[in-house]
């Protein structure tokens, strides 16, 4: 298998560089693992990806993950075609799990604004479960305007756009097998 790994990538007439290799993006994720592994030892949690942008986040979590657990998906969207966030939040897909005590990890690529995962706690906590955390490959702390708990964080970045690993920029990008941050950034 080959993975698309360069060292500069142009997506959309934008320039983007390394941030995250694959190599510590995979020793990271697989430490998460094995936190959730002890966390929910004698449970057996629903983890809950936020498409598009989570689902190679959480397959490859899940892998790092030996205890027994599920998996179900809401696809919402925040961002459309651009750079910044809408400020608004559209659900395009619902679970269909019935998570009523049950216990949740709810899975983002991203916390930028904090908007969507807010969005998403409200509407989980709504339907009772056991308990709710949730795991986030990346962290914005400065750009995080609604009050929002991320029970594990990959990595915390700067106030940056970033594109790979299951992030686009207009639908493209997410293929990078590594993060890229935008040059002009820099």
């Amino acid at each position: 298998m080959s993975f698309y790994l360069p060292d500069t990538v142009n997506c959309n007439g934008e320039e983007f560089r390394v941030l995250l290799s694959e190599e510590v993006l995979r020793k990271r994720i697989a430490e998460l693992g094995k936190q959730i592994d002890e966390d929910y030892k004698d449970k057996k949690p629903i983890l809950i990806g936020v498409l598009n942008g989570a689902f190679i986040f959480l397959a490859d979590l899940m892998r790092c993950i030996s205890i027994p657990c599920e998996v179900d998906f809401y696809k919402l969207s925040s961002y459309g075609d651009e750079k910044v966030s809408s400020g608004n939040v559209e659900q395009r897909k619902d679970i269909d799990a019935n998570i009523e005590g049950r216990h949740i990890i709810l899975v983002e690529d991203i916390v930028d604004t904090g908007l969507s995962i807010n969005y998403i706690m409200n509407i989980v906590e709504k339907k009772n479960p056991k308990s709710v955390k949730v795991v986030s490959l990346l962290c914005k702390p400065e750009s995080i305007k609604y009050h929002v708990k991320v029970d594990y964080i990959g990595f915390e970045i700067p106030p940056k756009f970033v594109l790979g690993y299951g992030l686009d920029y207009a639908q493209e990008g997410r293929n990078l097998a590594q993060l890229y941050v935008l040059k002009e950034n820099d």
